[in-house]
């Protein structure tokens, strides 16, 4: 089965405020394995589906080539990664990982990363894409998903 894990957090358990906007914003370390067969490429997204407002988008990461299977921590907040990977805009407004940062005195938030296992090498993107416009060109080239949530609250 296709997973992704952390480094810095289990599968529905708090993330440390060292990957949130209270502390330094680094983004974790993920790492995923049992890549279905026939992936040439990697999207991620991070999302918060309880925010006030809607699904806030947390991070937009494409184009990550299928022999890597990890991102490690603190990833640079730059729109091209190690001049292959592309970060997209988040709903901070800013390119990269942006940590949580939910409403003080909400319950905790869920933070969703999504990992998708594509069947082309790229989403034909420049860098600063955003969530929607990564979601609808993967659309029909999603292999598998794997996904890991956290929870954050202020």
């Amino acid at each position: 089965m296709f997973t992704i894990k952390s480094t810095a957090f289990k599968d529905g358990e708090t993330i440390p405020k060292k990957f949130t906007c209270d502390g330094q914003d680094y983004s974790p370390e993920l790492s995923w394995e049992n890549v279905p067969a026939g992936t040439k490429s990697f999207a991620l997204i991070c999302e918060d589906p309880d925010a006030p407002g809607g699904t806030f988008i947390h991070w937009v990461i494409y184009d990550i080539p299928a022999n890597v299977t990890k991102l490690a921590e603190n990833v640079k907040k730059v729109g091209l990664v190690d001049n292959k990977i592309k970060q997209g805009i988040n709903d901070f407004g800013r390119i990269g990982y942006g940590g949580p940062c939910p409403p003080r005195g909400h319950k905790p938030h869920r933070y969703i990363f999504k990992l998708y296992a594509l069947d082309i090498e790229t989403l034909g993107l420049n860098s600063g894409a955003t969530a929607e416009q990564v979601e609808a060109k993967a659309k029909g080239h999603i292999l598998g998903e794997a996904r890991i949530t956290g929870l954050y609250g202020r």
